[in-house]
C-alpha cells in the first residue's frame, strides 16, 4: 500500500475513532440555554397571566416579560461532542452537573423544589405589589411543614397560625427559629397557635379567630447541635381582593419582580411601559427587595431575541450581565421594586439618558 494511502487511511480511522469517542464517552456536565419569555401583561395558554377580581383594573400596553432558562434534565448524559459544542456556542453554557443538581438531586426533587419556589415568588410578588400601592395586606406566620418523626409531629399541623413562642409574640417567620434555638436540646418550648381549622373558619367569616391553643414540645438536637422541634415556618397573607397568577410549566423564584410589576401596572391608571418592550428578572421579597438569579446571560439573550429593548437586571447580577450584552438591549440596574417603577416611569416618558445601567466592574 502506498505510504500516502496508508497515511490517509490511518487519519480517517483516527477521525472515526475520535468521533465515536465523542459520542460514546459521557461527561458530568449539563447545559443551560435561553428559555421561553412570557409577557406578564398578556395571555399565555389562552388565558391572562394575571387575573385580578374585586378591584378596579386598568388597560395596559407594551410588555413586562418574565424570562427563563432551559436546562438539561438531571438524568441527561451529555457526551464529549455535545459538551464541546456547548462550550463553543455563544448562546449556551455548559456547567458541571452538580451545579444544577447538587447532592445527587433527582429530576423529581428539583421539579418539586422549583415549584415551591415559584409558588412562594408569586405570593411575595403580590405582597410587594400591594405594599408598593399602599393597599392593605394582612400577614401572619404559619406552620408550613411538619417533618416526619419530629417532636412536633402530631402536635402542630401545617396551616396552624403561630402567635407566640414561649409567650413572645411572633411577627416574622425567622422569629420562630430564633426563639426555639434559645433552648438547649431536650428542653420544652411552648407554641401558642390558632389551629388551622379555626383560622380557616375565621377567615371565611371575615372575623378574627378567638381560640388559641398552647402546645408544649420537647426539643431535640439537630446535626449542628441546635435545638429544633421539626417544623418549617412560613408567611401567610390575606389580600383585600383576588389575584391569580396563571402560568404553568415554570419553576424557580426569578419571575417575582416581573409578576409584581405586572400587578402594579394593572392596578394603576398610568401605563407603566408606555408601550415599550421591557423584560427582566429577579427574585422579590415581601418588602420589595430584588435579589439575584442564575443564568442571567441566557435570559438577556432570550429577551432580546423576542424583541425586548430594556432589561430590568438585579443589582447583584449587573456585572456579569454587562460582560456580554446583546445588541440593542439596555440593561437597567434595579435593587427594589421602587427602582423598577422609577425606571419604567423614565422609559415611558422617554427620559432614558439617566437610567441606572449595568456596567462591567473594573
Amino acid at each position: 500500500m502506498p505510504r500516502r494511502t496508508a497515511t490517509m487511511l490511518a487519519s480517517t480511522l483516527m477521525l472515526i475513532a475520535l468521533l465515536c469517542a465523542g459520542v460514546l464517552i459521557k461527561v458530568p456536565y449539563s447545559e443551560m440555554s435561553p428559555g421561553p419569555t412570557v409577557n406578564t401583561l398578556g395571555d399565555h395558554g389562552g388565558e391572562p397571566v394575571l387575573q385580578i377580581s374585586g378591584h378596579k383594573t386598568y388597560p395596559t400596553t407594551g410588555h413586562l416579560n418574565m424570562t427563563t432558562v432551559r436546562v438539561t434534565s438531571a438524568d441527561y448524559n451529555m457526551n464529549i461532542a455535545e459538551a464541546v459544542y456547548g462550550w463553543l456556542a455563544h448562546d449556551n453554557i455548559v456547567v458541571p452537573h452538580d451545579t444544577l443538581y447538587p447532592d445527587g438531586k433527582t429530576e423529581q426533587q428539583s421539579t418539586q423544589e422549583n415549584a415551591e419556589e415559584f409558588s412562594q415568588s408569586q405570593e411575595s410578588a403580590k405582597v410587594a405589589a400591594l405594599r408598593e400601592l399602599d393597599l392593605p395586606v394582612k400577614s401572619q406566620v404559619v406552620v408550613s411543614t411538619v417533618f416526619k418523626n419530629s417532636p412536633a409531629e402530631g402536635k402542630l399541623h401545617a396551616g396552624d397560625v403561630i402567635r407566640k413562642v414561649d409567650g413572645t409574640p411572633v411577627k416574622e417567620m425567622t422569629d420562630v427559629a430564633k426563639l426555639v434555638t434559645k433552648h438547649k436540646p431536650g428542653q420544652d418550648v411552648v407554641f401558642s397557635v390558632v389551629p388551622v381549622k379555626e383560622a380557616a373558619a375565621a377567615e371565611k367569616a371575615g372575623k378574627e379567630p378567638t381560640r388559641t391553643d398552647d402546645v408544649k414540645i420537647t426539643t431535640e438536637k439537630a446535626k449542628d447541635g441546635r435545638a429544633i422541634v421539626g417544623i418549617q415556618a412560613g408567611p401567610d397573607h390575606t389580600y383585600p381582593f383576588t389575584i391569580d397568577i396563571k402560568l404553568a410549566d415554570v419553576g424557580g423564584p426569578s419571575a417575582g419582580l416581573m409578576f409584581a410589576l405586572g400587578i402594579v401596572d394593572k392596578l394603576t391608571p398610568d401605563d407603566l411601559t408606555g408601550g415599550n418592550f421591557v423584560a427582566g428578572t429577579g427574585t422579590i421579597d415581601d418588602n420589595g427587595k430584588v435579589g439575584p438569579i442564575g443564568g442571567i446571560g441566557m435570559k438577556t439573550v432570550g429577551a432580546r431575541a423576542k424583541g425586548a429593548e430594556y432589561f430590568l437586571t438585579p443589582k447583584d447580577n449587573c456585572a456579569t450581565a454587562a460582560k456580554d450584552v446583546p445588541d440593542g438591549l439596555t440593561l437597567v440596574k434595579v435593587n427594589t421594586i421602587d427602582d423598577a417603577v422609577d425606571a419604567l416611569d423614565d422609559i415611558r416618558k422617554g427620559d432614558t439618558a439617566d437610567l441606572p445601567q449595568c456596567t462591567v466592574k473594573k
